[in-house]
């Protein structure tokens, strides 16, 4: 799926001045990171710690845990293969329609892999791992907290790994840090990426109970986070960055998009708990929707099409502001009708 991701503007030939196709908001303000980057870059000259203790700690005393379980990796990704690695061959389930990568990792690793499509589904008695996107990608749909720590509580022999990548993006109730770590079968991923719109710079991290990160732990290579990364982490753990919009802003905004796309008769919209939505054209093809919106707008959107469950229809979009939302309503509109 490498090349199956959004945001693939590099590969298109045009230029893009709204991106849809990610779910990183980009109207962060970055300027003081910037600075405080360019001022250590001296550091690139020495390695950084073999594993990167120092932002470990500054997360956990954020949290209110202990160190141990807290576990930085390269991005939300690292996290992912890391755990498939550390439990390779398992019997696993993934909730779909839901990232590629999940299924990539585990693939590599040797698990035997079963789709569920509902928390409400049995599961089978020989799973031994399931993942849980949450809020899940591409729907944005938030699972409820309590009716997960059912399924958890009621499935013991089973790690579930929960996806909090989006948790910033969400007024649903998600597990904290805290809670999660209470459970010896639970592994939260979480992504600076997301949170701070530095999906360059690669910055994720795991909770849980310590004895599960220790298993991660053997398994994990020495200095996967690299000397920058690590200090934009220690920079944004003592420093507020001030986004371009309020939350409650943000979504009250989603909801509009989502209402207009709606609207057109067109395009059956999935309802949402964040600021992204899965859409599936009702006539054509989401290839040849994105082609045209880059084409003749400059706008790119995710074709949602190569997600497990989902057909050439499908696409995703990202809330952007209000005007940038408005234009691509109108190309949209534009393309049905020609």
């Amino acid at each position: 799926m490498i090349d199956g991701h959004g945001d693939d503007a590099y590969k298109l030939g045009h230029t893009i001045t709204s991106n849809f196709s990610s779910n990183v908001y980009p109207s962060v303000d970055l300027s003081g990171l910037k600075a405080h980057l360019c001022a250590q870059m001296d550091g690139i000259s020495s390695y950084p710690e073999p594993e990167p203790y120092t932002l470990e700690a500054g997360l956990a005393e954020r949290h209110g845990v202990s160190s141990q379980q807290v576990c930085v990796t390269n991005g939300a990704t690292e996290a992912i293969y890391l755990i498939a690695q550390a439990f390779r061959r398992s019997q696993t389930a993934i909730l779909m329609p839901t990232f590629s990568e999940y299924a990539d990792a585990c693939r590599m690793h040797g698990h035997q892999i079963s789709s569920l499509y509902s928390l409400q589904e049995p599961l089978d008695e020989k799973i031994e791992m399931l993942w849980v996107c949450n809020p899940n990608n591409p729907t944005g749909e938030v699972h409820c907290k309590e009716m997960l720590e059912v399924y958890i509580q009621q499935h013991p022999r089973v790690c579930f790994v929960i996806d909090q990548s989006y948790e910033y993006f969400t007024t649903k109730p998600l597990f904290s840090v805290f809670e999660a770590a209470q459970f010896p079968n639970v592994l939260l991923l979480h992504s600076l990426t997301k949170r701070y719109a530095i999906p360059g710079l690669r910055l994720g991290y795991i909770t849980a109970d310590e004895s599960l990160l220790a298993h991660l732990r053997t398994h994990r290579m020495p200095w996967s986070v690299n000397q920058m990364a690590i200090e934009a982490g220690l920079y944004l753990l003592r420093h507020d960055v001030l986004t371009g919009i309020s939350m409650d802003d943000y979504l009250k905004e989603t909801a509009r998009l989502r209402d207009a796309l709606q609207a057109s008769g067109c395009i059956e919209v999935w309802p949402t708990d964040t600021h992204y939505m899965l859409a599936c054209l009702r006539f054509g093809k989401a290839s040849a929707l994105k082609a045209y919106l880059v084409r003749e707008y400059g706008l790119l959107i995710r074709d949602a099409s190569n997600f497990e469950g989902l057909d050439d229809r499908f696409f995703r979009v990202a809330t952007q502001t209000k005007q940038e939302n408005d234009k691509l309503i109108k190309a949209i509109m534009q393309w049905m009708s020609e």
